[in-house]
């Protein structure tokens, strides 16, 4: 199955503090969300400094995922199975708890890249396409097999929740758009003809196929530019509580929040 962003991969040195090199042991058991708590850190940024302290500390991840596509500094993709990481402290009981193992020893950890020079839905759009690639690849239910670590140790972290509320989303979105990403092609969208005129306040987003940020964009356009619909539905994803989008003549869907109707 063909990975589905760009990845780069910038291996950790082995054997070192960061990177042992053992095979995560019982396999893949479970998924977990971080955000690099580094804002404005690239993918590659992270996976670099990793690499170039491999020896400061026992802390890792397997891959890092921002706007450009993915970074992978402990295998995970390049080798079955994955090597182990070391994202989640030993002495916390939730992992065994809700999967019975330690996420060191079962887990894939990846990392969110947000916050300035990050595009949040290009990079949001990629997390969720590699989750759910990991999903399909291991087997994995999206909606009780990734964990945030905020869950496992929510006495000392808030990722990947702050990361993705930086980037105007929540830890139940991400599940639930991981979920989706993975069901099949879904029935095209109940929209109601309409031919109009806007003009935006903001700059916007137009997705391909889908009403929802999680949709890939088609293209982007600046504060000011005018739009044609010939279509809008109720049914798109909700967004500070308008479900409205509108679709132009070539497929695209853009969001009604920053509209002006101008015919």
């Amino acid at each position: 199955m063909t990975f589905p962003v760009p990845l780069i991969r910038h291996h950790i040195p082995m054997p070192s503090r960061r990177r042992s090199g053992r095979p995560l042991e019982p396999g893949v058991r479970f998924i977990v969300a971080h955000d690099t708590g580094n804002p404005g850190s690239t993918a590659f940024q992270n996976a670099r400094y990793y690499a170039s302290t491999a020896n400061a500390e026992s802390t890792s991840a397997h891959l890092f995922v921002d706007h450009d596509g993915a970074v992978e500094c402990v295998p995970c993709v390049s080798a079955s199975p994955p090597e182990k990481a070391w994202h989640v402290r030993y002495d916390v009981p939730k992992d065994d708890a809700l999967f019975g193992v330690n996420a060191n020893d079962a887990a894939i950890a990846v990392e969110y890249c947000y916050g300035a020079g990050i595009d949040a839905d290009r990079a949001y759009a990629n997390y969720v396409a590699v989750l759910a690639w990991l999903c399909r690849t291991y087997g994995l239910n999206a909606a009780v097999q990734i964990v945030g670590h905020f869950v496992l140790d929510p006495g000392r972290r808030t990722d990947p929740a702050t990361g993705l509320a930086r980037s105007g989303r929540t830890y139940e979105q991400l599940l639930r758009d991981v979920a989706a990403a993975m069901a099949p092609v879904p029935e095209p969208v109940r929209d109601t003809p309409q031919n109009a005129r806007f003009r935006t306040s903001t700059r916007l987003n137009l997705r391909r196929r889908r009403p929802s940020r999680s949709a890939e964009i088609e293209r982007a356009v600046a504060a000011g530019t005018e739009l044609s619909s010939v279509a809008f539905t109720d049914d798109g994803e909700n967004i500070n509580g308008i479900a409205r989008w509108y679709r132009d003549a070539a497929g695209s869907w853009f969001w009604s929040g920053p509209l002006e109707r101008i015919d």
